[in-house]
C-alpha cells in the first residue's frame, strides 16, 4: 500500500502538464508560463537593447531615409506630388500639415504600406520598390488607424511581433520584458488587448514597433488618445532610441509637441512640400504654430456665419 499510495497521485497529475503542450500549436502560447518576474533582474534597460536590423544591402553611411519625388494618385486625386525629403542618422523628424495633406499617404509609402507611383524610397541605401523585404526589416511602423490581433494576450502579441522579425525566443523574452516595464505595461501583459483602452494599446504596438531594433521608426499621430503622463514616458523612450542612433519620422497635430522635440520638421499641404529644415529656421522668429498657419494658410474671417451670434429662443 505505500508504493500504491505515491502511484495513485501521479498518474492523474500526468495528463495535465501533457495537455498544456496539446493546447500550444500556437507558438505564442508558450509564452504565458515565463512569468516575467523571473526575467526581470537580468533585463537590461530598453535603450541598452538597440541592436539595429542590418541587411546586407543596408549602408551605414547613407541617409537613414531619402524620398526622391514620390508621388502617389487615387483616380483623379493628387494625394502626394513630387515630395524629395531626406532624414539623417539619429534624427528626430515632424511632419505636419493640414487634415489630408497627404502625411498618412507619405508614411504609409516609406513603411511599404502603400506603394508609389511615382519616384524613389530609400532606406539605409536599401530601395523599397526593388528590394521590399530588406527595406521592411529597417523599418518598425505604428499605423494611426490601430488593426492588431486583440484576442491575443498584450505577451502573445509582443512575442508574435517578435518571432515574425526572426528574432530568437530568448531576445524576444528580454525585448519584451524591457519595453513593457519601460512603458509600463508590464502588469497587463496576461490581459487580452480588447481589454486595453486606447492609450495603452498605443502604447503596446509602439513596443511591436521597436521589438526588432529598426533603424527607422515610422509614427503616424503616436500621441493621439494617449494621456499626459504616458506620452512623458513614451518621449523618453524615443529620445534614448534616437541617442543611441536611431531615426524617427512622425507626424502629428500637436505641432507644441512638434516643436519641442524635433530636430527637423517638414509641413505639407496639398500633398506638396511647402518647407523642410531646422525647426529653429522653419520657425524664425515666430512659434512653429504661427509658421505653420501663415505657410498653408489659417482659418477665413467667418464670413456667411453672422447668424451664429443671432442664438437661438
Amino acid at each position: 500500500m505505500p508504493e500504491s499510495e505515491p502511484s495513485v497521485p501521479a498518474t492523474p497529475s500526468e495528463p495535465e502538464p501533457k495537455s498544456e503542450p496539446d493546447a500550444t500549436p500556437d507558438p505564442v502560447t508558450t509564452v504565458e508560463p515565463h512569468p516575467s518576474a523571473d526575467a526581470a533582474p537580468e533585463t537590461p534597460p530598453a535603450a541598452a537593447l538597440w541592436d539595429p536590423a542590418d541587411p546586407d544591402d543596408a549602408s551605414d553611411d547613407a541617409p537613414v531615409l531619402v524620398l526622391e519625388g514620390i508621388g502617389k494618385r487615387f483616380g483623379d486625386t493628387a494625394a502626394v506630388e513630387a515630395l524629395s525629403l531626406t532624414v539623417e542618422p539619429g534624427t528626430f523628424y515632424g511632419l505636419v500639415g493640414p487634415n489630408g495633406a497627404g502625411k498618412t499617404t507619405t508614411l504609409s509609402m516609406i513603411a511599404g504600406m502603400l506603394r508609389a507611383d511615382a519616384g524613389s524610397i530609400r532606406v539605409c541605401g536599401v530601395d523599397v520598390r526593388t528590394h521590399e523585404r530588406e527595406a521592411k526589416r529597417l523599418i518598425g511602423v505604428l499605423p494611426d488607424r490601430l488593426r492588431t490581433f486583440d484576442r491575443l494576450t498584450g505577451r502573445q502579441l509582443l512575442t508574435y511581433a517578435g518571432l515574425l522579425r526572426g528574432l530568437r525566443k530568448d531576445r524576444v523574452d528580454e525585448r519584451v520584458a524591457a519595453l513593457t516595464t519601460v512603458l509600463e505595461l508590464d502588469d497587463a501583459l496576461g490581459r487580452i488587448v480588447s481589454d486595453y483602452s486606447a492609450g495603452m494599446t498605443k502604447k503596446l504596438m509602439l513596443a511591436a514597433a521597436m521589438i526588432h531594433a529598426p533603424r527607422l521608426l515610422v509614427l503616424d499621430e503616436p500621441f493621439e488618445a494617449v494621456d499626459p503622463a504616458s506620452s512623458v514616458v513614451i518621449l523618453d523612450l524615443l529620445r534614448s532610441y534616437v541617442a543611441a542612433g536611431g531615426s524617427v519620422v512622425l507626424s502629428s497635430h500637436g505641432i507644441d509637441l512638434i516643436e519641442r522635440v524635433c530636430d527637423r520638421v517638414a509641413v505639407i499641404a496639398g500633398g506638396r512640400l511647402v518647407a523642410d529644415g531646422p525647426v529653429d529656421e522653419i520657425r524664425g522668429e515666430a512659434t512653429l504654430e504661427e509658421r505653420f498657419v501663415e505657410l498653408v494658410g489659417g482659418l477665413g474671417d467667418g464670413e456667411g456665419l453672422e447668424w451664429l451670434h443671432t442664438f437661438s429662443d
